[in-house]
């Protein structure tokens, strides 16, 4: 008689029993997915914008921090949003200090306004308070739709040209000038010539895909510095650097002054746009839009990038946001929060390599805010050129932040521009309330400071 245990069926171990605490974490077998691809996702994703953790040093300790310090503040802000969007939105979206708003943060609040980045911190950590507040409230929605579309798109460019001048300017290629304003640089000195080399390195390699090419190309153009002389070896890993000069640094008080609204204004703009373009751009190459439009999480996916901007200015960056590269990831097949908390453990480890970023010269990283600033420039395409009411006010928000050397100012001056071609064209009813009144801000700024 044979015995009823081997009459049972053999017991078959459904993913999420076999997958354990990850599969009810990131609902693995949901969402077509596996850990191995997940992690490899996660790896792809931290190698496309590793670039930060040596540009962002770089950037900031133009304003007078701590080189040390930022280095650590720019991984430790980086982790902790990408373990948020992970853990909170299970969102395969990697975070951290964001391109532009940082050189609108030292090159223009600090190097030309005049603001110690004590307070210009505290602006930050302002603009990412509103920005949970309207994250939190249904007037983000009401604020994202009533800003016209021409100037979401042209903000984005606006900070690319910026940056793009920013990128320049490090580098030596343009150089002021008494006659012409700015002008060409040497090409013949060493470094103007090496960012010129990166820069055209990334782009040759990004247009043939190759993984990690801007990392690549900055390692490459550093280690070309150093037989040069020009780079001096000073190790690979360390203990991490003391975060003290940064931690709470931010001047809250400072912040509540007229002529900073424009400046906490700037910051909120640029990343609520940014953040709103990168996450709906991720969310359709991840299949996370149901059938009906509605975007899986979408919700808990701006709290967690909101509120990562609050925690990386208690840290000591600029606006932490999502970052454009994690489509690297979900290329790779990256679809869960276990991607992000893949990439956020990689900036953790990363911090033990604090020789290394000390190393990668201003000319490197130029290269690479260069060629991000044209990346940045393609939004202008979808502007609707053959309308002029909403052409012109793109292209001065566009041209004027990099001319201003203010992102805040160009900002303002498209939104004057405009309401008054709307208005005096008689297209009142493209004018929202939000435009009026933002406008009235603005023109109260030019006039009273």
């Amino acid at each position: 008689m044979e015995s009823r245990k081997s009459e049972a069926p053999p017991l078959e171990l459904t993913p999420p029993l076999r997958n354990g605490l990850l599969e009810r974490l990131f609902k693995l077998s949901l969402h077509g997915t596996t850990v191995k691809t997940e992690l490899i996702a996660g790896l792809t994703t931290f190698i496309t914008m590793a670039y930060i953790i040596f540009v962002n040093p770089n950037i900031m300790a133009d304003a007078g921090i701590d080189h040390g310090a930022a280095f650590v503040a720019t991984c430790i802000a980086a982790a902790l949003g990408c373990l948020l969007m992970g853990l909170y939105a299970n969102w395969p979206v990697g975070l951290a200090p964001g391109m532009g708003l940082n050189a609108f943060f030292t090159y223009t609040v600090v190097g030309t306004m005049g603001y110690n980045w004590e307070t210009a911190l505290g602006a930050v950590f302002i603009s990412g308070v509103l920005f949970m507040f309207l994250t939190f409230s249904r007037i983000r929605e009401w604020l994202l739709n009533s800003i016209p579309v021409s100037l979401r798109f042209a903000m984005g460019a606006g900070v690319g040209l910026f940056l793009g001048l920013i990128g320049l300017k490090t580098a030596g290629i343009v150089v002021d000038s008494p006659a012409t304003l700015i002008k060409l640089g040497s090409l013949r000195e060493p470094g103007p010539l090496l960012a010129a080399i990166c820069f055209l390195m990334i782009a040759i390699l990004s247009y043939h895909k190759v993984f990690g090419a801007i990392l690549i190309s900055i390692i490459t153009v550093t280690l070309a510095g150093w037989g040069l002389g020009l780079v001096q070896y000073q190790g690979i890993m360390s203990a991490p650097p003391s975060l003290a000069p940064t931690w709470m640094a931010m001047d809250v008080a400072g912040v509540f002054n007229i002529s900073m609204i424009s400046v906490v204004l700037a910051f909120l703009f640029v990343h609520m746009f940014d953040t709103a373009g990168t996450l709906m751009g991720v969310a359709q190459r991840a299949n996370l839009v149901g059938a009906d439009g509605r975007i899986e999480n979408l919700s808990r996916a701006l709290k967690a990038d909101s509120a990562s901007s609050v925690f990386g200015a208690v840290v000591g960056v600029p606006p932490v946001t999502s970052y454009v590269e994690s489509a690297a990831g979900v290329a790779a097949g990256g679809r869960t929060g276990l991607t992000a908390v893949t990439v956020g453990v990689l900036f953790i480890a990363a911090m033990f390599f604090a020789p290394l970023a000390g190393m990668i010269p201003a000319y490197a990283t130029a290269g690479a805010l260069i060629y991000v600033a044209m990346l940045m420039m393609g939004g202008m395409a979808h502007i609707e050129w053959d309308e002029a009411t909403d052409a012109i006010p793109a292209i001065v928000t566009a041209i004027m932040m990099p001319l201003t050397f203010s992102v805040a100012d160009g900002i303002a001056l498209g939104f004057i521009t405009y309401v008054a071609l709307k208005a005096g064209t008689g297209k009142f009813k493209e004018i929202s309330v939000s435009l009026w009144v933002l406008c009235a801000i603005f023109i109260a700024k030019f006039i009273f400071l």
